[in-house]
């Protein structure tokens, strides 16, 4: 049976109803970035899924091919991530999507290399008759989240944010956010404040 990450890692991608602090490791991802309105027809966010995809398949089938990736493995292409920030904005401004900054994303198995990767930007660019230069190899490294599933409409998502920094206060967490970012995953939305070193971030998804 194939891999499948939100199976076997339930904790990053199934998030329960109130908050809780995991643990998000160093994750390789293909990713793309981009700035606008994700809603505008044929606009350039949606030009990077397409991007994306074509790259994640081409990997995924690649074992049916003459190159061959070290430790491969059969898996389920994860799901569909985005992170969205706007600069000069304190939260989110929904009413002004134009503004968004994003970097859209597809985790990576870890036996997929950077070498893997340009091989596939190479391949998926010939087969699939797209331009993929604009993907980049990408690591990060989360660390210590505190996370909530948030469901209902994407405008009301401040008030899972409020429970996640109220959660952070009462448990003597420090909370040192510089960059808002929100992360789609298929039908999930996940809002997570962003820093890089931070001590903790804050994370939601809803459905």
């Amino acid at each position: 049976m194939a891999f499948d990450f939100k199976k076997e890692y339930k904790e990053l991608y199934n998030p329960k109803s109130k908050p809780v602090v995991i643990n998000v490791p160093k994750i390789n991802y293909i990713s793309v970035r981009g700035e606008g309105n994700p809603n505008e027809v044929g606009g350039a966010y949606q030009q990077a899924i397409g991007v994306l995809y074509a790259i994640a398949y081409t990997l995924k089938m690649s074992y049916k091919t003459d190159y061959k990736i070290e430790g491969f493995f059969e898996y389920v292409v994860p799901p569909l991530e985005g992170f969205w920030w706007q600069n000069n904005v304190e939260g989110v401004d929904y009413a002004d999507k134009s503004s968004f900054n994003w970097i859209s994303v597809i985790r990576l198995p870890d036996f997929v290399s950077k070498t893997d990767f340009e091989w596939a930007v190479e391949t998926a660019t010939k087969k699939k008759k797209i331009d993929c230069s604009s993907a980049e190899y990408l690591t990060i490294d989360e660390g210590l989240c505190v996370q909530i599933m948030h469901l209902g409409p994407f405008d009301d998502e401040p008030k899972s944010v409020a429970l996640m920094d109220a959660y952070i206060d009462e448990n003597g967490y420090k909370n040192d956010i510089s960059v808002n970012v929100n992360i789609k995953m298929y039908k999930k939305w996940k809002i997570k404040m962003y820093n890089l070193g931070s001590t903790i971030h804050q994370l939601s998804y809803h459905q």
